[in-house]
């Protein structure tokens, strides 16, 4: 667990399932789907379904919560692109519009950094995204990352094509901040 003020980020718990699957299954179009990757189609599942893989969320090293005054938020993960598990890139995702813009993303996304920095030894963790999501660019950047890709015109959402976009820093850039 890793603590900001009233900020923190922590394994998922059994307890903490209904909220998960509230904030990110119940509906067939959340709120917060327009900006993580649209253009990808996002299916409602019943709590049921949800439940029966709840081993894939609980205790996971890959998929923590991020909690506001012990409140669920959102969630902060990470991947491999590569099968030999040298390419690692993170993700985040604030599930309601009340929460964007007030700089827990950054701070919730710097927590997890320093986590994954501490706990693996890679030399570099990235971020992929979109550019149609300016927000998590400039998180991104706030957290010291560098542009190292721009995919253009490879995403299409709402009659519009986008560029994806891929960020990264090194661990010894992250030891030097």
């Amino acid at each position: 667990m890793y603590t900001d003020e009233e900020l923190t980020i922590r394994p998922i718990q059994q307890n903490d399932l209904t909220t998960l699957w509230e904030l990110i299954y119940k509906e067939t179009n959340p709120e917060w789907k327009q900006w993580d990757a649209p253009y990808f189609p996002h299916s409602p599942i019943t709590y049921e379904a949800f439940m029966q893989k709840s081993e894939n969320w609980v205790n996971q090293d890959d998929r923590w919560v991020v909690t506001v005054n012990k409140m669920i938020c959102g969630t902060v993960s990470f991947y491999y692109e590569d099968a030999q598990k040298i390419w690692l890139e993170m993700g985040i995702i604030f599930y309601k519009g009340t929460n964007w813009g007030h700089g827990l993303g950054t701070r919730a996304l710097k927590l997890w950094m320093d986590h994954l920095f501490q706990t693996t030894d890679h030399v570099r963790v990235g971020l992929t995204t979109w550019s149609g999501n300016t927000r998590m660019i400039r998180v991104a950047e706030k957290l010291g990352m560098q542009m190292e890709g721009r995919i253009r015109n490879v995403r299409y959402f709402n009659g519009h094509y986008y560029d994806s976009v891929r960020m990264g820093i090194l661990r010894e850039e992250w030891n030097d901040l």
